[in-house]
């Protein structure tokens, strides 16, 4: 998957919502996705899980303290830089500050 990549989220309800892919990258060797759904300014953050034949899953992430890190994590790799990255190793970031 790449950056500018769109895929599409089934909700709740069985609406689709159409989303860029602004980057994966991992946090503690977890890997995480940072979407944008069309038509909004707000950022949704997911666990990522490769399966096979270029499948992959993504899971919500409910542990606060954990979202907390992702979120710090995705700021400081796509907000804080003027470049979308489109995948990095947060912690290797966090031991060159």
């Amino acid at each position: 998957m790449e950056e500018n990549d769109i895929i599409y989220l089934t909700l709740d309800d069985d609406t689709e919502l159409e989303c860029s892919v602004l980057g994966i990258f991992e946090v503690e060797d977890v890997e995480y996705i940072a979407l944008l759904p069309m038509g909004d300014d707000e950022v949704l953050l997911y666990r990522y899980v490769e399966l096979e034949d270029n499948e992959f899953d993504l899971l919500p992430i409910e542990n606060e303290e954990e979202f907390g890190t992702v979120s710090e994590a995705f700021e400081a790799l796509f907000i804080d830089d003027e470049d979308f990255v489109e995948y990095e190793n947060y912690d290797e970031l966090d031991d060159e500050e």
